[in-house]
């Protein structure tokens, strides 16, 4: 292809004033910037990181344009419940009591029935690692009543703690238009739980829970892979894309950070250990001078005679399409003072039974095909319509996670179906029942390891902890 001189002069000064636009750019940011150049998603991500011991913001990007938490939302809900635990109004050991809302909610989920109950300890530990929804409805429903009462609750505490266009309609951050916040308001709850809960904010590093039977993952892949990182949480909707708010200590440093609306949970992880390693050497060493974020909700009721003030009720929440925010430029790079370790990940051969998916989340609409059959060993048989059975084939099958029960094996088959349609084109559903209240969920039909191993690969794109094996 050829151009006239004139054409030829303005394509040279276009690329002079990209290349230089880049050079004044971070590193982090300009390798961005060129990813972005072939889209991105829409709304752009956005991010900030802040060191904890300073209050100092060391990187902004659209920090204050509202965007959607979803299951970052589950910290707030944390929050909620580790202020009942200060207070002595529950114990570790409470139980708390299931309802049919409770149990009705989208994956990811425990799998919990209506009438039974559980403790608050697996209940932290279940909200952490497996990000269970159906949890998060039970947390909300026992300290607040119900869950609307509850969202009402959270957003009022968000005012209190600072978070100012922060606005929560559910306690589990399953898709809701009006449930948004903002890259600095999560930063905001990222300092302010570690200021108010050291004692219960360990939690967040908890890599694993088991629950009748079952193993869970915590779906927060940065935990052992980037040293220092702590915590906190990772969120997914097709609403919010992927999302994740993190603490790091290392080398008398800390930093809390934070991702949102990330193309995949790979490259958002990525993001976010580039954010990492750009700055936690930029980061305070000394003692902590920033003040602990106040919660003015506590200092009313410890100036009256309540227990509780309840505040002013909180203004209607603004519009999603947030105008459009001022660009905050990053500070010019300093050389760490001590690199970032990254461990080396191997993937290892699951012992015991894998995580279930780590998002994306579907709306609650969403139900299984009808029919579908258990495969109870040694027989493997699967059924999409009632009076259709379809045998297990030969060859190798993927695993994407484990239920309590055969509907919630179903649940997730069928969200992952949705979400990676061409990668799994030819499988079958399959659940497969392997104790008495763990279910296995599994694609079987592969012809070859090849095949399975790409479609694994395009699963886990989209967040879910899935493995190869042979039928």
């Amino acid at each position: 292809m050829s151009f006239g001189v004139g054409r030829g002069r303005w394509s040279v000064a276009i690329v002079g004033i990209v290349v230089a636009s880049l050079a004044w750019a971070s590193p982090a940011e300009a390798k961005r910037k060129i990813v972005r150049k072939g889209g991105g998603y829409n709304p752009p991500t956005a991010a900030m990181v802040v060191d904890y011991k300073t209050g100092k913001v060391l990187f902004a990007e659209n920090a204050d344009a509202h965007r959607h938490p979803a299951s970052i939302t589950k910290v707030m809900t944390l929050y909620m419940l580790f202020e009942q635990l200060e207070k002595g109004r529950y114990s570790l050991s409470s139980p708390l009591k299931v309802s049919a809302w409770a149990s009705r909610q989208a994956p990811s989920k425990l799998g919990l029935q209506p009438g039974e109950t559980i403790e608050v300890e697996d209940a932290i530990k279940a909200l952490v690692t497996k990000s269970a929804n159906d949890v998060a409805v039970v947390v909300a429903e026992n300290i607040g009543g119900s869950e609307p009462e509850f969202a009402q609750m959270m957003t009022r505490k968000a005012r209190s703690i600072g978070m100012s266009r922060t606005q929560f309609r559910n306690a589990s951050g399953l898709p809701d238009a009006g449930q948004i916040t903002t890259a600095r308001d999560l930063i905001t709850l990222g300092r302010a739980i570690q200021d108010r809960f050291p004692k219960y904010y360990s939690y967040f590093a908890t890599r694993s829970f088991s629950y009748d039977g079952a193993v869970h993952g915590n779906h927060n892949k940065l935990l052992g892979r980037i040293e220092g990182v702590d915590g906190i949480k990772t969120g997914y909707t097709r609403m919010s894309g992927f999302n994740l708010l993190s603490s790091v200590k290392a080398d008398g440093r800390q930093l809390v950070a934070v991702v949102l609306g990330g193309r995949s949970g790979a490259s958002r992880d990525r993001y976010m250990a580039e954010l990492i390693e750009t700055h936690l050497g930029r980061a305070y060493a000394g003692s902590k001078t920033a003040p602990s974020i106040q919660d003015a909700q506590e200092s009313a009721s410890a100036e009256g005679d309540d227990d509780e003030v309840t505040p002013a009720p909180v203004a209607k929440a603004p519009a999603v399409q947030a105008k459009p925010a001022v660009a905050v430029a990053p500070a010019a790079v300093e050389k760490p003072a001590k690199p970032v370790r990254v461990a080396a990940v191997v993937p290892v051969a699951p012992t015991t039974t894998p995580a279930a998916k780590a998002a994306p989340v579907a709306a609650s609409t969403n139900t299984p095909p009808a029919g579908w059959k258990v495969g109870a060993q040694p027989v493997r048989t699967a059924s999409i319509a009632p009076t259709k059975q379809i045998p297990i084939p030969p060859g190798w099958s993927i695993q994407i996670g484990t239920a309590k029960t055969e509907a919630g094996a179903k649940d997730i088959l069928d969200e992952a179906k949705g979400d990676a349609r061409t990668a799994l084109k030819g499988s079958v559903p399959h659940v497969e029942r392997a104790s008495e209240k763990a279910y296995r969920a599994r694609f079987a039909g592969f012809k070859t390891k090849d095949i399975a191993d790409k479609a694994c690969k395009t699963l886990k794109k989209s967040g879910y902890d899935c493995f190869v094996a042979k039928i």
